[in-house]
């Protein structure tokens, strides 16, 4: 029997590993996190913090894939734990910029470690320079698809 060349052959279909990867990836940091407490969520939002501190909700939400309600929830339950902390007003608009607090620190820097390994995991399978050209392809077909 042929195969319909309307039909995607998911055998084949890069779209369709690069999902199964994307899945089995956020299987695993879901499996790390959860024991610390953290969601995948969670985690990118103190790595942005703490990479690019004074982001506002919206551009936390970017980052972290997430709908600025879902951010704003977040962080809000981050500052009663004491994770994250924001000014009660700004003076220019509505724009409450986020920093980490220690307690968010340390917290990251458990979760980080976890991540990291996971990432090990995952590129155990391949050398220094198909590491790179992986990072590379990767890169490509994002800026491709952004049309960028």
């Amino acid at each position: 029997m042929s195969q319909d060349p309307a039909r995607i052959d998911l055998d084949t279909s890069l779209g369709y590993l690069l999902k199964e990867a994307s899945s089995a990836l956020r299987a695993a940091m879901d499996e790390v996190l959860r024991p610390l407490g953290m969601t995948i969520t969670h985690y990118s939002c103190l790595e942005l913090l703490a990479q690019r501190p004074g982001l506002s909700n919206s551009e936390l939400a970017r980052g972290a894939f997430v709908t600025r309600q879902s951010m704003n929830v977040l962080l809000q339950a981050l500052e009663r734990e004491g994770s994250v902390s924001r000014p009660d007003s700004d003076r220019v608009g509505k724009v409450l910029p986020a920093r980490l607090t220690p307690h968010g620190r340390r917290q990251l820097e458990t979760a980080s470690a976890a991540v990291r390994e996971v990432e090990r995991r995952m590129l155990a399978g391949l050398g220094p320079d198909d590491q790179r050209t992986a990072f590379r392809i990767l890169q490509s077909m994002t800026t491709s698809l952004r049309g960028a």
